[in-house]
Parts: C-alpha cells; sequence; structure tokens
C-alpha cells in the first residue's frame, strides 16, 4: 500500500527587530537610573545579554554586512569602545572575586568578634571599590547618533548602557558598605546584631557572585560581538 510522507516544518524564530532592541535598551537604560537593588542589577545584566542577542543578530543580517565608507568608521570606532568594554568587564570580574573573598574574611572577623580585623577587611573592600571607580572615568560611554546606520547606533547605546550598568552595580555594592546606619559596616559593630550582620553578608556574597556570573556572560557575548563586526570590516 503507498503512502505519502509528510513533512512537518515549525516556523523559524522572527528575527527581532532593531526598533525592539532600541526599546529594550531604553527600557533597561531607565530602570538602571532608577532606585534599584543588586538583586535587579543582577537581572539586569541577564537582561543585557539578551539584548546583545539581538544585536547580535542584526549584525549579522544580509543586509548590514555591506556597509559604506563613512559606516566603517563608525564601525571601526565602535571597534576601540568595545574593546574598552571588553577591558572594564574583565576587571569588573576580577573586582567581584575579590569582594567576595573580603566578604569571606570579614564573616570570619564577625564570628570571632575581632573589630580590628573587620575595620581593616571593610576598610579594603571600601579601597577597592574606589579604585574601580577610576577605570569607569577612563571610559567613554556617549553613544553615537547615527540615524543612516541604526546597527552602529544600537551597539554604541548598547555600549553606554553596559558601563552605565557596571558602574551603578559598583555604586550598590559600595553603598551596601558604606552608608551609616543602614550599612552593614555599622550594624557589624552592634554585637547583637552580629549574627544578623552575617546573614546579609552570605547574602550579599551571593549576590557578588551571581553579578560575577553574568559579567562573565556579557564579556563573552561582548567578544561574539566583536567577532561579527571583524568580518563585516574585513570583507
Amino acid at each position: 500500500m503507498a503512502f505519502h510522507q509528510r513533512s512537518i516544518s515549525l516556523p523559524s524564530r522572527p528575527h527581532i527587530s532593531e526598533t525592539e532592541v532600541e526599546q529594550e535598551l531604553q527600557i533597561l537604560e531607565t530602570s538602571i537610573s532608577s532606585s534599584i537593588t543588586i538583586g535587579t542589577m543582577c537581572d539586569a545584566l541577564r537582561r543585557l545579554v539578551k539584548i546583545y542577542n539581538g544585536v547580535e543578530e542584526i549584525i549579522c543580517l544580509p543586509s548590514n554586512q555591506v556597509c559604506s565608507v563613512q559606516q566603517r568608521k563608525m564601525l571601526d570606532g565602535e571597534m576601540e569602545g568595545s574593546l574598552d568594554l571588553l577591558d572594564l568587564c574583565s576587571i569588573m570580574q576580577e573586582i567581584f572575586v575579590e569582594m567576595k573573598a573580603i566578604i569571606q574574611d570579614l564573616q570570619v572577623a564577625l564570628r570571632k568578634g575581632n573589630d580590628t580585623a573587620v575595620q581593616a577587611k571593610i576598610q579594603s573592600y571600601v579601597s577597592l571599590a574606589k579604585k574601580v571607580k577610576k577605570h569607569f572615568k577612563k571610559t567613554t560611554k556617549k553613544a553615537i547618533s547615527d540615524k543612516e546606520c541604526t546597527m552602529v547606533m544600537l551597539l554604541t547605546k548598547a555600549r553606554e548602557v553596559s558601563i552605565s550598568l557596571l558602574e551603578s552595580t559598583l555604586h550598590q555594592l559600595l553603598k551596601k558598605i558604606e552608608m551609616p546606619k543602614q550599612s552593614l559596616v555599622s550594624k557589624a559593630f552592634h554585637k547583637k546584631k552580629a549574627v544578623v550582620c552575617e546573614e546579609q553578608l552570605q547574602e550579599l556574597e551571593s549576590s557578588i557572585g551571581d553579578l560575577e556570573d553574568g559579567a562573565a556572560h556579557l564579556f563573552r557575548k561582548l567578544l561574539q560581538s566583536r567577532v561579527s563586526l571583524l568580518n563585516i570590516l574585513s570583507s
């Protein structure tokens, strides 16, 4: 008996539009500028990686593989900017590792009731955060407005938002230690609250671990974007 074999073709996932990416960037930028927590910073990093996935799709579209001389110049400038962002992202990963180590030592000092060690570790944490602030001052985050090449505009806007997010993350981590009364510092010197403080430090350590993972994912995505840009510039 003859029979016909039917093939099932699943609909392909539609490409994300440039407008959608631009809207997502705007939403994320607004959330960064509002009052947020370290937890929402972790979520923001994950959202940023998804946005870069969309940017990557747009970069790889056939229509974006051929650029004018002016657009190539813009992409060359973006290549430099993306390298600065990669360096910054790498530095932040290292800082997160160091911060976790300090938080762990701080918990030990608290359990031992060693106020001198507690003060020393808190100072190390604050000094580390302030040291990194200098790197942000050296990094340009102004986006290029090029209406003729939306791809370039999205790349520079994504870079601007990325730097703002990393900078805000550092601010939140510093505020956790620095702010009087509400901070972990003030609580550390009240023995009755030492247990509560240690629990909060454990939570902070876990959050920094999440930030470290998010920064690592972002770093890999930035590398992929650079490769895609290099392919366009070398074609």
